[in-house]
């Protein structure tokens, strides 16, 4: 990230989460319809409506920039800046009742991700990052903490059977050198990474959506974020995660998971 994202376009990532979460809370832990997509994952009513405020607010606001959304496609994605929505990042802990869920906006710049968004709702919490600016939790600045070694690292995943064999392995290598291991939580975890309470993320599989946001939050808190071999991420990324707070970790993973 170069240029500083702008005062403005802040405002407006706010803006977008504000509207999101009013709709979101107002399903949280009530009678709820659950449809399957193709690919077997949950959708509500609530994903579908957050993301359809957003996009209401972005079509008045911003008509010329691209938009990719999970619920509702793809337009414009040639456009200098594209904004990137995941209204639920999480959608089996939403529909579960937990509370470790969170709307993902992110905005890409000739696509690189220069703003991000994760906005949990239920819980009154939202933690913005942007290219030039520090992470902020609830307007507070908040920093990744310092972990010099996996082996003292607390490190996360989803799900460990969202990795196919490979995967799983290189998984299980970091997961046995850590202190600690902890699942579940989708971005939420992230988010915690963010503000210094886990070390490492360690996914595969992810989405567009999923993950555009994330790098923006985690890099303006001092931590790293790539995929498995280390680039940086962007539209084109493959969907591996490597999030680390501490760039001494980062590279030791690297490492492990090369070797």
């Amino acid at each position: 990230m170069s240029d500083p994202c702008s005062p403005d376009l802040i405002a407006l990532a706010h803006r977008l989460a504000d509207a999101s979460g009013p709709v979101i809370s107002s399903y949280f832990r009530q009678p709820l319809h659950v449809d399957d997509k193709a690919d077997a994952s949950p959708v509500t009513a609530a994903d579908r409506e957050a993301e359809q405020a957003i996009r209401s607010i972005l079509a008045d606001a911003r008509p010329d920039d691209g938009i990719i959304g999970e619920e509702f496609g793809d337009t414009n994605i040639d456009a200098e800046f594209v904004w990137v929505i995941d209204p639920i990042d999480g959608t089996k802990s939403f529909i579960t009742g937990r509370p470790i869920f969170g709307t993902l906006i992110a905005l890409v710049q000739n696509g690189v991700p220069v703003l991000g968004v994760i906005d949990q709702p239920v819980n009154g919490e939202r933690w913005t990052g942007a290219a030039g600016h520090e992470t902020r939790f609830n307007g507070a600045v908040v920093q990744v903490r310092d972990c010099p070694a996996l082996a003292s690292a607390v490190v996360g995943t989803t799900a460990a059977d969202l990795f196919d064999t490979d995967q799983a392995k290189r998984w299980q290598a970091i997961a046995a050198t850590a202190k600690h291991a902890v699942y579940g939580g989708d971005c939420y975890t992230y988010a915690q990474l963010a503000s210094g309470f886990v070390d490492v993320v360690f996914e595969a599989g992810l989405q567009t959506y999923d993950y555009a946001a994330l790098a923006p939050v985690i890099e303006s808190a001092g931590g790293v974020v790539t995929d498995w071999q280390g680039n940086p991420l962007t539209l084109s990324s493959d969907g591996t995660i490597l999030a680390c707070g501490d760039h001494r970790t980062h590279a030791e993973i690297l490492a492990l998971i090369d070797g």
